[in-house]
């Protein structure tokens, strides 16, 4: 049995008895009427050959509400893109490729650029951006919904909970998370569960009331890729371009929007996409960077509240978290236990001390740099030093479609 429990300052909407997926699809195709949908599909090029685009593509082919599917890819040749417009061809709504190496967008990179905005190293923050400069270009859509190419256990049900609480004007949000449970013979989501969540309380306990804090920590998946949000609400937002993205962005919404227009959803019973190595030893890749990205986004975005740091600070945040930590560490561990599933000790405490290291390696870059990387800009700021941008993007995109 679902809890219908509200906690913290965002609205919370459960999942509660069993679905009737007609009723609120045929709402969302009502609804949609006047706020058109679009939906953004971040995707590498090597998601085409697995198996969870395969499922994603045959539950859209289900789906009448949605306007729109923009899929922003990541690096691929021409050949490559050719076989993603082919690929996505059988989607019944208008599908629209945005090949971020193509020469014709990537001038518009170089416009962006060249008048002095910086934006970063490739990935899949720069891409959905890119996707929502697009959306925005197309004036139509009200409302973006995303979502990642990985998912496992992909519904249709999925994305109408995603985007009823946006699309439905009765209820009035401007914005929406999704969240689930992650759990197959054992407990995934480490990040979450070891990090973020953790080092929030942490911070808590060392610097005291904080608004920002007491709203990430009523987030229950901080990091889930999935969310909807209303254009306007995307074209004043800046996001991080690398793993501090979900942070970053939930960061901004705070900034640009009132929290009652803020909220979650439970949108799936289990979750299961691909997992990142730990890689304890390399703070290059997998979870040591995801680590490292995140602690930066969240020491940066603090330092834009007022919070000071010190030497002192950090280490006194670290003995802090570490302890918070290992606290959670036996509660999942008892969790797993009255559920029948595997806990492994040994590799939880290690993830725990891969954080702690990247929370250390976070915090110096913190005490040498403050300011870091910029974000990328907001559309907003980029219209205004460059007021016919969307337009030569759209061109851009539909030349390469149109070929």
């Amino acid at each position: 049995m679902s809890d219908f429990y509200q906690s913290g300052v965002i609205a919370t909407f459960h999942r509660l008895g069993k679905l009737n997926l007609e009723k609120i699809e045929a709402e969302l195709s009502w609804y949609s009427q006047d706020r058109p949908i679009a939906l953004i599909l971040p995707s590498l090029f090597s998601e085409l050959q697995g198996e969870a685009l395969k499922l994603i593509i045959e539950e859209l082919k289900a789906v009448r509400y949605i306007s729109e599917v923009v899929v922003t890819l990541g690096p691929c040749t021409e050949e490559e893109f050719r076989h993603a417009k082919e690929f996505f061809s059988v989607l019944p709504q208008k599908t629209t490729i945005l090949w971020n190496d193509g020469e014709r967008v990537s001038s518009v990179y170089r416009a962006i650029e060249e008048a002095g905005l910086p934006l970063g190293e490739p990935g899949k923050g720069k891409s959905a951006w890119m996707a929502y400069g697009y959306v925005l270009s197309l004036r139509e859509p009200r409302v973006i919904a995303l979502h990642d190419c990985d998912i496992l256990t992909y519904r249709r049900d999925m994305l109408a909970r995603l985007c009823y609480p946006v699309v439905n004007p009765n209820l009035d949000y401007e914005f929406c998370k999704g969240f689930y449970s992650r759990v197959t013979d054992r407990l995934h989501g480490r990040v979450t569960r070891l990090l973020v969540l953790p080092l929030v309380r942490a911070l808590q306990k060392i610097i005291g009331y904080i608004p920002l804090l007491v709203y990430l920590d009523s987030f229950r998946y901080p990091l889930a890729g999935e969310f909807s949000m209303s254009t306007e609400l995307a074209r004043v937002i800046r996001i991080p371009g690398d793993w501090g993205l979900e942070v970053g962005v939930l960061a901004e919404v705070y900034r640009n929007s009132a929290t009652r227009r803020i909220c979650q959803v439970d949108i799936a019973e289990n979750y299961e996409h691909k997992h990142q190595e730990l890689s304890p030893g390399d703070a290059s890749k997998g979870l040591m960077k995801m680590c490292i990205d995140i602690c930066k986004s969240l020491f940066r975005t603090l330092a834009s509240e007022g919070v000071v740091f010190s030497e002192g600070f950090f280490k006194t945040l670290i003995a802090t978290y570490v302890r918070t930590a290992q606290d959670m560490l036996k509660r999942y561990e008892d969790d797993a236990a009255i559920n029948g599933l595997f806990f492994y000790r040994h590799d939880e405490s290690l993830a725990v001390e891969t954080f702690t290291n990247g929370i250390k390696i976070a915090a110096d870059t913190i005490m040498a740099d403050p300011l870091g990387v910029p974000l990328i800009p907001s559309w907003d700021r980029v219209t205004s030093a460059i007021p016919d941008v969307l337009n030569e993007l759209r061109k851009a995109v539909e030349s390469d479609n149109s070929e």
